[in-house]
């Protein structure tokens, strides 16, 4: 029987980057039939529907949506989809956690989204210290000048989970935290 955190992992893997692993299409908005979803995890990994219900329900994070007998991922997909979210006005500040060895680069390219659609941004310090704690090395947090970056035309949409995604986020709207991530 898998752990909660494995199903929720493979979950992950299937909404955001390999549908392909469960016979599976997304949507052009990254939404697949939940039944079809349930029915085909269930047989792969040796769990139930409760138990993807209860990862869906519990998952700290709230990784996936549930709606309307669709399931996606809320963010986090490098698969071409269309979360289909509008534009709104950020916070002041958002956070992003990272490796102090990777700070070099950054300083001179900025945030991008590697192989994800965007770049994820957290609304709170203790969230990217979180993020920065999954990284290897010494962590570092990075507050972002959101409201600059809004006034100077980038556009930031927010996930069904709160996580804040842009395209980029250039050097000059980035500084350090003055504490490092524990």
């Amino acid at each position: 029987m898998p752990t909660d955190a494995q199903i929720s992992k493979f979950m992950s893997y299937v909404l955001r980057h390999a549908p392909h692993e469960l016979d599976l299409e997304l949507d052009p908005h990254g939404w697949t039939d939940y039944s079809q979803f349930s029915d085909r995890l269930c047989e792969k990994l040796g769990a139930s529907d409760d138990d993807i219900r209860r990862v869906i329900s519990e998952n700290a994070k709230k990784r996936f949506t549930l709606e309307d007998g669709r399931i996606r991922a809320a963010q986090g997909h490098s698969v071409d989809v269309d979360l289909a979210l509008e534009a709104v006005a950020p916070p002041r500040i958002l956070y992003h956690g990272t490796t102090a060895a990777a700070w070099e680069e950054i300083q001179t390219s900025g945030l991008k989204p590697m192989q994800r659609s965007h770049v994820h941004l957290s609304p709170d310090l203790e969230t990217a210290r979180q993020v920065a704690m999954r990284r290897r090395g010494q962590h570092m947090l990075l507050t972002v000048d959101a409201v600059a970056m809004a006034e100077a035309g980038y556009a930031f949409l927010r996930a069904d989970n709160g996580v804040w995604l842009t395209a980029n986020v250039p050097p000059d709207y980035l500084s350090p935290v003055t504490e490092i991530a524990r």
